[in-house]
């Protein structure tokens, strides 16, 4: 007897379906030759310290660090999950053969492999892996099933996760609750990555309470019209340019100078300001140029699970944690395929299945209304589906790809479903649409003033020359005339003068804005580092801390322990949270740079580049360097702010 394993029984429902295992038993399906079992996610965990010795069930300074010899799993108390894994445990015994079917996944491979070795299965197990659970997927699947050591650096790198997350909470959070809490019935939770990304909000937050809004007077002038902004040479950023133009020719790579660069002028003073407009008041305003660029714009790339948070929390005001909950429900339908990745391309085997994907799509009704038909009418013809390097490189997906729809037809979806579903349908479509034809002209005028200097001025204006894949997101309620509101500019011509209107406006700095759902992602994503350029992003993805699909129980774990809190879409830290970074000195714990190379070192185990024993002693070196620090420090320093009334006797007991 074949047995599968899956990791719910939804999921395990799919699969019996497939391969004929239709009776229904208690835990499990039967039939053909499998017999299909299911676990509840987690069954196992690492014991907790007091399972190894019965000295680490008190907390006590003088037993940290606790580090185990060995680490050991046990099963979680709870009845349901005991019943369930005393049917699994009797299937494996007797089974010829197991199909591993869990989460095709780092944390999916891990919760299996426990549930294997404590059910202490002895028979050989293939691997499963599917990108989406269609009938079509998983047929596809059982036809290529891998040897499960073809996924060993997958469970080592899960491995590590946990038995370092287990080693820096347990050690960690006893360590700071007892040396800058007791007596206050606070419990200091310290965690791998809920730290460091606690600190990031804290340090924006401080950002923020810090700030000190700059004034300065912006000179601008009314010529036809059209506004012109006073720029200047930017002489700093000139400089940095022909640096890094420098460097890239040192590396052998060519990068083009920018040439002249500008920036508006700022006046210190209103006096400053208003001297400079009196100095060309009545003096002609004269084009020096026009110039006109023409450039493209690709179609935004397809989501990964970040960006697909990120895109949810601004468009649809859902949280990372809603939205993972609704990609996680579409994928269960079938609709879309898994969920869980950090890619935004797709492998060559996928294009050839395009075609049906987009036929179902067409087919596609909401409420009786096809939103997709008109859309994907263009596309068809005869003519085969545009292929994109942008969308398409077998060198950037490795187990997973991006997030697409399937060749399910959706029904019965939720209205949010539907809402979220939309927004991974039309970035499907667009993915193969031209892309967006523009123009930019750039118009440079002066006046000159009786000294014989001159005062720069510049505008700019965009059109749009053919929009391409942007008529896939523009909305049925647009009219003509709003389409056609672009920056769009009067015809000038070099030389040409006239009279014009200057104007001085005031203006201050911003602070920083609080972090939201989607901005916190993204800097939990790049390891703190704000950046836009979405190439530059991919490479940080090695460095940051946690993974797509545990970042959004990270937030909603930080607001629970009441270290963050939600104000309307903005995350800010509470006072608790503020103090519990302010305590921590060590910057192993909090900072998010260095917690991003411990997560590309479990990627590189992942992949077989670094070996799981050196990380393991990289953590246990880690967390006796962090006790031994803590525990010589003799400052004042101890937690005052009190949020959580848990009782502090209470969670010692739990722990």
């Amino acid at each position: 007897m074949i047995v599968c394993i899956a990791e719910k029984p939804s999921v395990a429902r799919e699969i019996a379906h497939v391969l004929g295992a239709n009776s229904q038993r208690d835990g499990y399906m039967e039939g053909n030759g499998y017999q299909v079992t299911w676990t509840f996610g987690h069954l196992c965990e690492l014991k907790e310290p007091h399972e190894y010795t019965s000295m680490w069930k008190s907390w006590s300074l003088g037993q940290l660090p606790i580090i185990p010899p060995r680490f050991g799993i046990k099963l979680k108390p709870d009845k349901g999950v005991e019943k369930q894994f005393r049917t699994i445990e009797g299937l494996m015994q007797n089974a010829d053969e197991i199909i591993n079917c869990g989460d095709a996944g780092q944390e999916g491979e891990l919760i299996q492999r426990w549930v294997m070795q404590k059910a202490a299965a002895k028979c050989p197990v293939k691997r499963l892996w599917v990108n989406s659970l269609t009938e079509e997927a998983i047929r596809e699947g059982f036809r290529t099933l891998k040897e499960q050591s073809a996924y060993q650096g997958l469970y080592e790198a899960g491995l590590m996760r946990a038995i370092g997350d287990w080693l820096l909470g347990m050690n960690a959070t006893r360590l700071y609750t007892l040396k800058y809490a007791s007596g206050t019935h606070q419990v200091l939770s310290i965690g791998r990555v809920q730290t460091p990304t606690l600190a990031l909000v804290v340090a924006r937050q401080q950002e923020i309470d810090n700030f000190v809004p700059r004034q300065s007077w912006v000179l601008s002038t009314l010529y036809r019209d059209t506004k012109f902004s006073a720029i200047e040479r930017d002489e700093e950023a000139e400089a940095e340019d022909a640096a890094a133009v420098a460097e890239a020719t040192q590396k052998g790579k060519k990068q083009k100078p920018k040439g002249l660069i500008y920036k508006p002028i700022e006046c210190a003073t209103e006096a400053e300001g208003n001297a400079m407009l009196e100095s060309i008041r009545e003096k002609p305003f004269a084009i020096l140029s026009v110039e006109k660029k023409k450039g493209t714009e690709a179609p935004p790339r397809l989501y990964d699970l970040t960006s697909l948070q990120v895109d949810c929390n601004k468009k649809l005001g859902l949280s990372a944690e809603q939205t993972l909950s609704i990609i996680q429900s579409l994928y269960e339908k079938k609709v879309t395929t898994y969920p869980r990745v950090d890619t935004t391309f797709l492998p060559d085997d996928v294009y050839p299945k395009c075609p049906q994907t987009m036929n179902s799509l067409y087919r596609t009704t909401f409420a009786g209304v096809a939103p997709y038909a008109d859309l994907i009418r263009p596309l068809g013809g005869g003519k085969p589906l545009r292929k994109s390097k942008k969308v398409f490189d077998n060198s950037k997906v490795t187990d997973h790809h991006a997030i697409i729809p399937t060749d399910v037809i959706p029904q019965n979806l939720t209205e949010l479903e539907q809402k979220v579903f939309d927004l991974v349908a039309r970035t499907f479509i667009a993915a193969f649409y031209d892309d967006c034809n523009f123009e930019t002209t750039t118009v440079m005028g002066e006046v000159k003033r009786d000294d014989a200097s001159s005062i720069l001025f510049r505008t700019t204006g965009k059109v749009i020359v053919q929009e391409g894949w942007h008529a896939v997101f523009r909305k049925k309620a647009d009219t003509d005339e709003e389409a056609e509101k672009q920056d769009t500019l009067p015809v000038f011509t070099k030389g040409e003068s006239g009279k014009h209107t200057p104007q001085l406006s005031e203006k201050w700095t911003t602070p920083p804005k609080p972090y939201t759902d989607a901005t916190l992602l993204r800097a939990m994503e790049t390891a703190g580092k704000t950046v836009e350029d979405e190439e530059l992003r991919d490479a940080l993805k090695e460095n940051g801390i946690g993974r797509p699909s545990t970042r959004a129980a990270i937030i909603e774990t930080l607001i629970r322990r009441h270290y963050i809190r939600r104000e309307r879409s903005s995350l800010r830290p509470t006072p608790t949270g503020t103090e519990l970074i302010g305590i921590i000195h060590e910057d192993l714990i909090k900072s998010a740079e260095l917690t991003g190379r411990w997560e590309k070192k479990l990627r590189q185990i992942e992949r077989h580049e670094y070996e799981a024993r050196t990380f393991l002693e990289e953590l246990k070196q880690m967390v006796s360097d962090i006790v031994l620090s803590v525990l010589r420090d003799n400052t004042p320093r101890h937690i005052t702010v009190i949020e959580d009334t848990t009782a502090y006797t209470h969670r010692k007991k739990k722990k």
